[in-house]
C-alpha cells in the first residue's frame, strides 16, 4: 500500500486522489528517467565534441577560450536547452504539435523538420565512413601506415618508412619546406582509396561500392534501435551513451603515458587572454554552444515529448547540458595528447598536425594511432567511439522526423503502425545518402554541413523565443511550468528567456554572416552554382516560417487582417497537457469530459463536482504541493 502511494507521489497525484496516471498509453513514454537522460547526452554529445571543439578551443586562446565558452553555456546554452525540454514536454508533443501554442507559427515546426533531414542524411553517412575505418581496422598492419601502396604518389612519406633517424632531422624541413608538399599515407589512404576523390563537385564519378555498404549498415543499425521507437531506443542508449566515456579514457590514459603528451596539452590548454577581447573569440563559443546542443534541431522537443508531464525537466536540462560541454574539454585531452605525441616524433610544432572536422577523424588521428604498439586495436577502439556518438545523434534525428509525421496524422491507424513510417523515413535517407558515397560525395557532404544546418537554426531558435515569450505570453508559460513542475522557472531563466538569450542568438546571426568566407575544401575553391544550392538548403528551412505564416492568416477567421492575425497567433484549444487529468486550471474542462468515466469514479451528485472543481480552478497550483513533492523525491 506504501509502494502505491509512494507511485502515485511520483506520478503527480494528489494525496487521496484515485486513479490518477502520469502515463499517456497512446503515444508511450520513456522505460524510465535515465533513458531520457542518456539519449538526450547521446543527442547532445556528437562528433563535434570530438572533431571540433578541441580544434576551436587551441585556435582561439587555449584555456582563455573557456572562459566565453562557459559564459555562453550559461547565459544561452541551458537556457534554451531548458525552454525546449518543458516545450515539448509540458504538451508531450514533436516539433509540430507543439505549436499549437500559437499555430501561426507552426512553421517553424516544418524548418525543424528540414533541418532535421538534412542533418539526418549526411550525419549517417559519416558514421558509415566510421563504419568503413572500423573493419579495414580488424587487420595486423593499419593499411594507412605506409607508403608502399598502389594509391600512393611519390609525395608521400610515412612517419614509419625508411630509416628513422636518417628522416628525424628531415622532418622539420620537409614540413616548412614549401616547395616539396609532404602528404601522408593516411591523407592519400582518405583521399585516394576511401573517397577516390573527383577533381570537382560536378564530377560525381562512380558509386563507392565499399561507403555504399556501409550506409547500409548504419541505417539498418540505426532502424533496428528505432523498430519499436523509445521503448527499444531507450535500451540501446544504455550503451550508446555510456561505452564512449569508456573509450575515451582508455585512449586518454593511454595519450598521456606517451612522450610528447604534455607540449600537445599544454597547446590545447594555455590560455592567450589577449585573445579574449577578440569579437570572434566570443563568436566562436556562442555557436559552438548552440550548435553542440542541438537546439532548434526539434530533437529536444521530441525526446522531452516522451517524458511523464511531471517529470523535473529543469534539473535534466542542467545535467545534460554540462555533460555535453564536460565531455568537450575531455575529449580535448584524448586528441591533443596524441597529437602532442606525433608532433613530438616529427619534431614540428603541434600546430601543424592539428586538424579539424573529418581531416582530424580519418587523416591526422588515424596517422598518429599508427605509432602507437598495436595501432589497430586502438583504431577499432576510436572508430568505435565515433560509430557511438554518431549513431546517439542519429537516433534522435529519425525521430524526429517519425515522431512529427506520426503526430501529425494522429489516428490510430498509423500509431499502430508506427514501425512502418521508421522503415520508409529510413529507406528514403539512405536514398538520398547514395549521392553522398560518389567520388564527390565528400563536397556534397560539407555543402551541406556548412549551409544546410548554420545560419537556417539561428533564425529558427530565434523566431520560437519570440513566438514563446512574446506572441503566446511569457506569462502564460511561466504558469504553465510552474504546473508541470510545481514551482515556476527560477527569475535568472525568465530574464534570459526575455532578454539575454535572444539577444546572443541575434549576435551569433550578425557574428556567422559577417565571418562568413565561401565554402572550400583543401585547394578546392566550391564554385557559384555549388554554393547557391547551400543557400538554397538554408534557405528552404527558413522559407517555411512566412509561408506557413501566411498560409494559416489566410485560413483563419475575422473580417480585418489584424483580426485573422490575432486567431492565428492565439493558442488553439487543444493546447495544454495532453492527458485529460493534467488539464487543470485554466486547461480544466468546463464539464467533465465522458472519456474520463475510466479513471476515476464518476461522483454522485455532478453539480457538486462541478462546483467543487470550478471553486478549485482558479487556484493555481492546486497540485503545487503534490509536484513540489515530485521535484523533491
Amino acid at each position: 500500500m506504501a509502494d502505491k502511494c509512494s507511485e502515485g507521489l511520483l506520478n503527480g497525484a494528489v494525496p487521496g486522489e484515485r486513479g490518477k496516471q502520469d502515463k499517456s498509453v497512446k503515444r508511450g513514454n520513456w522505460g524510465n528517467q535515465i533513458e531520457f537522460v542518456l539519449t538526450s547526452v547521446g543527442y547532445a554529445v556528437g562528433l563535434g565534441n570530438v572533431w571540433r571543439f578541441p580544434y576551436l578551443c587551441y585556435r582561439n586562446g587555449g584555456g582563455a577560450f573557456m572562459f566565453p565558452y562557459f559564459i555562453m553555456l550559461v547565459f544561452c546554452g541551458i537556457p534554451l536547452f531548458f525552454m525546449e525540454l518543458s516545450f515539448g514536454q509540458f504538451a508531450s508533443q514533436g516539433c509540430l504539435g507543439v505549436w499549437r501554442v500559437s499555430p501561426m507559427f507552426k512553421g517553424v515546426g516544418y524548418g525543424m523538420m528540414v533541418v532535421s533531414t538534412y542533418i539526418g542524411i549526411y550525419y549517417n553517412v559519416v558514421i558509415c565512413i566510421a563504419f568503413y575505418y572500423f573493419f579495414v581496422s580488424m587487420t595486423r598492419v593499419l593499411p594507412w601506415t605506409y607508403c608502399s601502396n598502389t594509391w600512393n604518389t611519390p609525395d608521400c612519406v610515412g612517419v614509419l618508412d625508411g630509416n628513422v633517424s636518417s628522416r628525424a632531422a628531415l622532418n622539420l624541413t620537409r614540413f616548412l619546406n614549401t616547395t616539396q608538399k609532404r602528404t601522408s599515407p593516411s591523407e592519400e589512404y582518405w583521399r585516394r582509396y576511401v573517397l577516390d576523390l573527383s577533381d570537382d563537385i560536378g564530377n560525381l564519378g562512380e558509386v563507392r561500392l565499399p561507403l555504399l555498404g556501409c550506409l547500409g549498415v548504419s541505417w539498418v543499425v540505426v532502424f533496428l534501435c528505432l523498430i519499436k521507437g523509445v521503448k527499444s531506443s531507450g535500451k540501446v542508449v544504455y550503451f550508446t551513451a555510456t561505452f564512449p566515456y569508456v573509450v575515451l579514457t582508455i585512449l586518454f590514459v593511454r595519450g598521456i603515458t606517451l612522450e610528447g603528451a604534455l607540449t600537445g596539452i599544454m597547446y590545447y590548454l594555455t590560455p592567450q587572454w589577449d585573445k579574449i577581447l577578440d569579437a570572434k573569440v566570443w563568436g566562436d563559443a556562442a555557436s559552438q554552444i548552440f550548435y553542440s546542443l542541438g537546439c532548434a534541431w526539434g530533437g529536444l522537443i521530441t525526446m522531452a515529448s516522451y517524458n511523464k508531464f511531471h517529470n523535473n525537466c529543469y534539473r535534466d536540462s542542467i545535467i545534460i547540458s554540462i555533460t555535453n560541454c564536460a565531455t568537450s574539454v575531455y575529449a580535448g585531452f584524448v586528441i591533443f595528447s596524441i597529437l602532442g605525441f606525433m608532433a613530438n616524433h616529427l619534431g614540428v610544432d603541434v600546430s601543424k598536425v592539428a586538424d579539424h572536422g573529418p581531416g582530424l577523424a580519418f587523416v591526422a588521428y588515424p596517422e598518429a594511432l599508427t605509432l602507437l604498439p598495436i595501432s589497430p586495436l586502438w583504431s577499432i577502439l576510436f572508430f568505435f567511439m565515433l560509430i557511438l556518438l554518431g549513431l546517439g545523434t542519429q537516433f534522435c534525428l529519425l525521430e524526429t522526423l517519425v515522431t512529427a509525421i506520426v503526430d501529425e496524422v494522429g489516428n490510430e491507424w498509423i500509431i499502430r503502425r508506427k514501425t512502418f513510417v521508421t522503415l520508409g523515413v529510413a529507406v528514403v535517407g539512405f536514398l538520398l545518402g547514395v549521392p553522398l558515397t560518389t567520388q564527390a560525395g565528400i563536397y556534397w557532404l560539407l555543402l551541406m554541413d556548412n549551409y544546410a544546418a548554420s545560419f537556417s537554426l539561428v533564425v529558427i531558435s530565434c523566431i520560437m523565443c519570440v513566438a514563446i515569450m512574446y506572441i503566446y505570453g511569457h506569462r502564460s508559460y511561466f504558469k504553465d511550468i510552474e504546473m508541470m513542475l510545481g514551482f515556476p522557472p527560477p527569475l535568472f531563466f525568465q530574464i534570459c528567456w526575455r532578454f539575454i538569450s535572444p539577444a546572443i542568438i541575434f549576435f551569433i546571426l550578425v557574428f556567422t554572416v559577417i565571418q562568413y568566407r565561401p565554402i572550400s575544401y583543401n585547394d578546392y575553391i566550391y564554385p557559384t552554382w555549388a554554393i547557391s544550392i547551400g543557400f538554397l538548403m538554408a534557405l528552404s528551412s527558413v522559407i517555411c516560417i512566412p509561408i506557413y505564416a501566411i498560409y494559416k492568416v489566410c485560413r483563419s477567421e475575422g473580417d480585418t487582417l489584424l483580426e485573422r492575425l490575432k486567431n492565428a497567433t492565439k493558442a488553439s484549444k487543444d493546447w495544454g497537457p495532453a492527458l485529460p487529468e493534467h488539464r487543470s486550471g485554466r486547461y480544466a474542462p468546463a464539464f467533465s469530459p465522458s472519456t474520463e468515466s475510466h479513471l476515476e469514479v464518476q461522483p454522485l451528485q455532478p453539480e457538486k463536482g462541478r462546483s467543487e472543481a470550478a471553486a478549485a480552478s482558479p487556484v493555481q497550483g492546486s497540485n503545487g504541493s503534490a509536484h513540489s513533492q515530485d521535484s523533491r523525491l
